[in-house]
């Protein structure tokens, strides 16, 4: 595996240990495998409830907490002359993880590693708007679970059915 520029911040007192190492290679799993620059990094933030709600309040107008943000630093990320390229920052809440592993069955470090090949996914570009989108990232997520041992499997979400425009006439 290539050596990739991830860091973990912590902001809250977790009450266990982090799977600090478990973490960043999951990410490092994810990028290599999708064959991202080597060296390319991203930040990992552990933080609380509260402060991940008030950015997808923010960024997402959704006034709740999520398990796992992601804010890819685009084109205002790309890196001056030979500066290594940063993806972007993972903001995960740890009380949200902790809540949907224990509701699942799930281990709390099983749920981060999940919550990290997810945002990781988002930063690189991996999105779930759609059916065909959902199922792309999905697989890689999937792929990405299995290399890293944790046997989560994560239910796909329902879409509307297409509807067809209204023809204006009789049926």
């Amino acid at each position: 595996m290539v050596r990739r520029a991830i860091s973990l911040v912590r902001q809250v007192t977790p009450g266990q240990r982090l799977p600090v190492r478990r973490l960043k290679q999951a990410a490092a799993w994810v990028l290599d495998r999708h064959s991202v620059s080597p060296g390319a990094g991203l930040s990992i933030v552990v933080t609380d409830d509260e402060t991940v709600r008030q950015l997808n309040r923010q960024y997402r107008q959704i006034d709740a907490p999520t398990d796992v943000l992601s804010f890819p630093a685009g084109e205002a990320g790309a890196p001056p002359g030979d500066e290594l390229p940063y993806l972007g920052d993972l903001i995960l809440a740890l009380p949200t993880i902790q809540r949907q592993a224990e509701r699942e069955g799930h281990l709390v470090s099983d749920e981060l590693t999940l919550a990290v090949v997810h945002g990781t996914l988002h930063l690189l570009g991996y999105d779930h708007d759609t059916p065909a989108r959902q199922a792309a990232m999905w697989a890689a997520q999937a792929e990405a679970l299995r290399a890293m041992g944790v046997g989560i499997r994560v239910p796909e979400f329902e879409f509307p059915a297409d509807v067809e425009p209204d023809s204006g006439g009789e049926r």
